[in-house]
């Protein structure tokens, strides 16, 4: 079972886990209370006293709204409501929290912004479907000219909570949710558009993940630590897996970086099979990375039969023609762990069935958007492209991003948050599928090696800061590990 810890729930489960709340004995009013009083205690941490617009919506987010907007005044901050719509038409918890506010309420217009230094944004949260329009897009594209910094309730109105998507939404620099993260707190643009999240208690008991059982999450060492392998006191550079590496030639230095990264996670030993012409040249750059020369290109099936291979990796500079797709489809055969990255995702453009079939065992594709697109055409949000595509193949999925979504065949997915912009170099990828090599050849779980490894990518490059170079990732690694055991 997954650790619940990192769950995100989309807008239905989030409803869901209301209910169930609810029907343990916590009203409504209640939880919206808790909401409110919330976004209002964020508010106080970060911003001094200062005019506050609160803007609501005729549902729940702008109940929220409302209870923000009591407890600011209560604390002393000079506060106006605007609502989209009349009171009449309020229902539920949302009306009583309305009657509960005793200042005037205005119309939600641009012109309501009037003096105000902050901007709270209650008007529609995660379940919006439709492009904003009307008098909120005009009062938030407004908000937006102005420069106005804007507190989101849930998320900010027109982002989709289920997919990120953006329909007129402008960025706040905050971002107050309930309970867990939904998946367009991460997934692009909705992540860049919500500024810092915070996830609020509001007495919902965890107990209720129990029940939704929830199969998404944010990539988090909670998720995978307690396998994340180590070395053993009575352990040996064998029982910590032989990776092997298909080289290329002449593209050489991608697999060379794999290499390394797969022995700096942990791999007791990495060798490389290479064309003979190439031996020179891989063997003049390595020392602890074996390397081993193919005198013809069918020798490398002869390598296959060594049973003290744990994991494989091909695609980093092998080039995408014939020769690397047979490779794939043989070591596919062997239905050990196998990493297919880069070129060897491309060499089956013209067949992506094929690859398909030849998935029988533990396999990991980590393509970026252009080598996804050549095996698999769905269409939607990236969440749930990359599931299907994980259904369709049988292998995990690791579609490279800023918001990098790593999913399983069974529907499993976990969203990554954490990769700094430093990591759009060229290379990059390379050492990320080295990485997954790494873990796999000590027998690591596949889905959670995968999301281990975009995690660590993420964290070292952190570790670094600017100026980034791919090359520098391996050798970061070790004070990552060192970090995540202590």
């Amino acid at each position: 079972m997954m650790n619940f810890q990192t769950a995100l729930l989309n807008v239905h489960q989030m409803a869901e886990a209301d209910c169930l709340t609810v029907a343990a004995g916590t009203s409504a009013i209640e939880l919206m209370e808790n909401a409110g009083k919330a976004v209002a205690r964020e508010i106080q941490k970060r911003c001094t006293l200062c005019p506050v617009i609160v803007l609501c919506g005729p549902g729940n987010n702008g109940g929220d709204g409302f209870v923000a907007a009591r407890h600011l005044l209560e604390a002393g901050w000079a506060v106006r409501v605007a609502l989209l719509g009349v009171c009449d038409h309020l229902k539920g918890e949302a009306r009583h929290h309305a009657e509960l506010w005793h200042g005037t309420i205005e119309p939600l217009t641009p012109a309501a912004l009037g003096d105000a230094e902050l901007v709270v944004d209650a008007i529609f949260g995660a379940g919006l479907s439709r492009a904003l329009e009307g008098a909120a897009k005009e009062t938030l594209a407004a908000v937006a000219q102005r420069g106005l910094p804007m507190v989101a309730v849930d998320v900010p109105s027109g982002v989709m909570g289920d997919t990120g998507e953006a329909l007129g939404a402008i960025s706040a620099v905050l971002t107050v949710t309930c309970f867990r993260k939904k998946p367009g707190h991460l997934l692009l643009p909705g992540r860049f558009l919500c500024g810092e999240v915070v996830v609020a208690d509001i007495g919902t008991p965890t107990s209720v993940l129990e029940q939704i059982q929830p199969d998404t999450f944010e990539n988090d060492p909670a998720l995978w630590l307690s396998i994340l392998p180590k070395p053993e006191d009575s352990g040996n550079k064998y029982t910590m897996g032989h990776a092997l590496i298909s080289g290329g030639y002449p593209m050489t230095g991608a697999a060379k970086m794999s290499a390394r990264a797969a022995a700096r996670s942990g791999a007791g030993l990495v060798t490389i099979a290479v064309p003979e012409i190439a031996f020179p040249i891989y063997a003049a750059s390595l020392t602890s990375i074996m390397v081993h020369p193919l005198a013809a290109p069918e020798d490398f099936n002869k390598i296959l039969d060594d049973k003290r291979l744990s994991a494989f990796l091909i695609g980093p500079g092998a080039g995408t023609g014939e020769q690397t797709r047979r490779r794939v489809l043989s070591i596919l055969k062997t239905s050990r762990n196998t990493v297919i990255d880069a070129d060897a995702i491309t060499a089956f453009k013209d067949n992506p069935p094929s690859l398909d079939k030849a998935i029988t065992g533990p396999c990991v594709i980590t393509p970026h958007e252009g080598e996804f697109s050549r095996l698999f055409d769905f269409k939607g949000d990236k969440l749930t492209r990359v599931r299907a595509a994980a259904k369709r193949s049988g292998a995990i999925i690791v579609l490279k991003g800023t918001d990098t979504v790593i999913a399983a065949p069974d529907g499993r997915a976990i969203i990554n948050s954490n990769a700094p912009p430093t990591l759009a170099t060229a290379g990059s990828g390379d050492v990320l599928s080295g990485i997954v090599l790494g873990l796999l050849a000590q027998g690591m779980e596949p889905f959670l090696a995968a999301a281990a490894a975009v995690w660590l990518h993420g964290a070292a490059a952190t570790e670094f800061g600017p100026k980034l170079m791919a090359e520098d990732l391996p050798n970061l690694l070790p004070g990552v590990f060192r970090c995540l055991h202590n």
